[in-house]
């Protein structure tokens, strides 16, 4: 009995010293943000100034950052998905040499950092005419996700019987309407922990966002943060974690509603059965 209660001990410890280490950094940002003096978390008490100066200042932009942010990030996540699946599909029920071959030279692809391709990027985009705008963000953010996005969905549609589209296609359905029909609707978990890390992925992206606008048009959160410091001529910390704050709240709703899909998605491609 000593034994079983020693590690429920040491279980109850693991796990709250692993939540702390990741909490740790959300819990401060939450404590800066609220606080009079970010120098000095709670010297003077608490307060929503810097949620105030952030969203009621013009000049800052913010409300336009985080809504091209998440304009941009949804429209990478739809295409994203649909490319993958489109492709996922292929691989996994076509008849054809080299499947292996294609997985593992788009992995090899994805390898190369952004910062050797973005000044390529740049002039494609600039001599495209497509600086600062919506369509010089998704294109790179689909190319830069699609990758692991076809894996995790390679991994997923492999476990779903054929037998499902099989049947599908004996009733009269298309192959592209087997997929959306059939497949889709089964591989929902998937589906939908592909397009959550897909949004987040692009969500948080900095490089491309960072060179590829030059205003609140098209710039996205990660950047307009950043550029709080230009602003003000010094760093305001306190706006800063605020508007890190508010800007991670959408990502956290969106994880907690979709965790389980999430972790359904990510485990069942993973394994046999």
């Amino acid at each position: 009995m000593k034994g079983e209660t020693a590690e429920k001990v040491f279980l109850w410890a693991g796990a709250a010293g692993m939540a702390l280490f990741c909490l740790g950094p959300f819990l401060y940002m939450f404590a800066v943000s609220l606080s009079r003096r970010p120098d000095l978390i709670g010297a003077g008490g608490f307060t929503l100034a810097n949620y105030a100066a952030v969203l009621g200042t013009p000049s800052l932009h913010f409300t336009d950052y985080l809504l091209n942010s998440l304009a941009v990030s949804a429209l990478s996540a739809v295409i994203t998905v649909l490319l993958a699946s489109l492709a996922a599909y292929a691989i996994t029920r076509l008849e054809m040499k080299g499947k292996a071959a294609v997985l593992f030279f788009v992995l090899a692809v994805s390898m190369f950092p952004q910062v050797s391709l973005i000044g390529y990027l740049f002039q494609l985009m600039s001599g495209l005419g497509l600086i600062n705008t919506y369509a010089a963000l998704v294109a790179p953010y689909v190319a830069w996700i699609l990758p692991l996005s076809l894996w995790i969905l390679v991994s997923y549609f492999a476990q779903i019987p054929r037998e499902l589209d099989r049947a599908a296609l004996i009733d009269g359905c298309s192959p592209l309407q087997a997929l959306f029909k059939v497949i889709l609707p089964v591989a929902l978990p998937g589906v939908l922990s592909t397009a959550l890390l897909c949004f987040i992925f692009a969500f948080n992206e900095f490089i491309f966002a960072l060179i590829l606008t030059t205003d609140h048009a098209a710039r996205t959160i990660p950047v307009g943060i950043a550029m709080f410091q230009g602003l003000h001529g010094e760093i305001p910390w306190g706006n800063i974690m605020a508007a890190s704050a508010m800007t991670t709240a959408p990502i956290m709703a969106l994880t907690a509603v979709f965790q389980r899909h999430i972790v359904q998605g990510l485990t069942r491609g993973a394994v046999k059965g």
